[in-house]
């Protein structure tokens, strides 16, 4: 294209027509600018600081609650000792206890040693684990009761038949007959009772005692008895006087042994060589340690007076000796008759058990061996 054409007139106002608009937006643009730049700096500052203000409040900060004091382990219990093991009871039908009374050991303050207390623990306590049972020791036996001690002087020796007559607690009576042999050697003795029913042959034991020991200082000192009734084992109770110890083949008890200690066959003619010794010693209690088939415990005698007695033999004149029930150590009553015109010999025996039933022996015969004896 030439520049003739160029710059021919209808292009010339198109030129002219461009120029002229842009050179009016030059002007506007400056003219705004201007404008721009006269806003002060301060106030388009608080505008904008206003706005922000309004538009968006400012929000509270939440505040934590203070954590809560860990809490204290609280203190252990202060552990006390452990109180003092009750006394041990013998296996027996009626419980005996052995026990001083009373009246005859004096009563001391008991003392207690003051139990250690542990520090306070403030750690978490460990989770709580349940503990298995402990199975509880053996106590140890309890003190024994010390009987009196006697003057004896045993009787000489004999042979006893006597009656039985038996009533049931429901009131059922029965008849039996009972031997019993006394052998007083000097230093040693024999001695067994048989109590049973006659038949027209035979006759049925329903009980044996036996016993056999030493004669010491004429009291009577038992070693070995057996008890054997019928339908049960026999039994045996060891008197051990070295050892100082009572045992028994029932059981795996053990009781002390002391002097004057007897068994179940020999009380009778314990208490015959204590009336034959020194008839005042009957007066008050008489204190007799008893070992029996399973137990051990101090038979209490007390005298209910003198008292005649009718039997086969004739009446004879007599010292009733009373063991009454004592209450936690035997329920049932034993009642002795002495005959101090025969060797202070047991003439009759009665023993009244709790539930009411009775049995009673009483001589229809006595052939002494020894015509000598006092």
């Amino acid at each position: 294209m030439m520049p003739d054409s160029f710059f021919s007139p209808p292009r010339r106002r198109t030129v002219i027509f461009v120029a002229i608009i842009g050179a009016l937006h030059y002007v506007a643009l400056e003219w705004l600018t201007s404008r721009a730049s006269m806003v002060p700096l301060g106030q388009d500052h608080a505008q904008v600081v206003s706005m922000a203000l309004i538009a968006e409040p400012p929000k509270p900060v939440p505040v934590a609650p203070p954590p809560p004091p860990p809490k204290l382990q609280p203190l252990p219990e202060p552990r006390l000792p452990a109180p003092p093991p009750p006394p041990t009871e013998l296996p027996s039908s009626e419980a005996p206890q052995l026990a001083a009374p009373a009246s005859d050991v004096p009563e001391g303050p008991a003392t207690t040693e003051p139990a250690a207390v542990a520090a306070p623990v403030v750690t978490a306590p460990a989770p709580a684990v349940a503990a298995a049972p402990v199975p509880a020791s053996a106590p140890p036996p309890p003190p024994v009761e010390q009987a009196r001690r006697y003057k004896t002087n045993a009787p000489a020796s004999a042979q006893f038949d006597l009656h039985v007559d038996r009533r049931d607690a429901d009131g059922t009576k029965w008849q039996g007959v009972a031997a019993m042999a006394w052998d007083n050697r000097g230093d040693t003795y024999q001695l067994k009772l048989e109590v049973g029913l006659s038949m027209l042959i035979t006759r049925i034991n329903l009980l044996v005692l036996t016993s056999e020991g030493l004669i010491d200082d004429g009291s009577i000192v038992p070693v070995t008895a057996t008890e054997k009734r019928k339908g049960r084992a026999q039994t045996a109770t060891h008197f051990n006087r070295d050892a100082k110890a009572i045992t028994f083949s029932a059981t795996t008890a053990t009781v002390p042994w002391q002097e004057g200690t007897q068994d179940k066959a020999t009380v009778p003619f314990q208490l015959a060589a204590i009336g034959r010794a020194d008839v005042n010693q009957l007066a008050g209690n008489i204190d007799i340690l008893v070992g029996e088939e399973k137990e051990a415990t101090v038979f209490r005698f007390q005298l209910v007076g003198e008292e005649e007695l009718e039997t086969k033999m004739g009446r004879l004149v007599t010292w009733h000796l009373r063991r009454p029930p004592k209450p936690g150590t035997y329920s049932s009553q034993l009642d002795i008759w002495l005959a101090p015109s025969m060797q202070w010999y047991p003439v009759q025996i009665r023993n009244t058990e709790a539930n009411g039933a009775l049995t009673t022996q009483t001589v229809t015969q006595i052939r002494v061996n020894d015509a000598t004896g006092k």
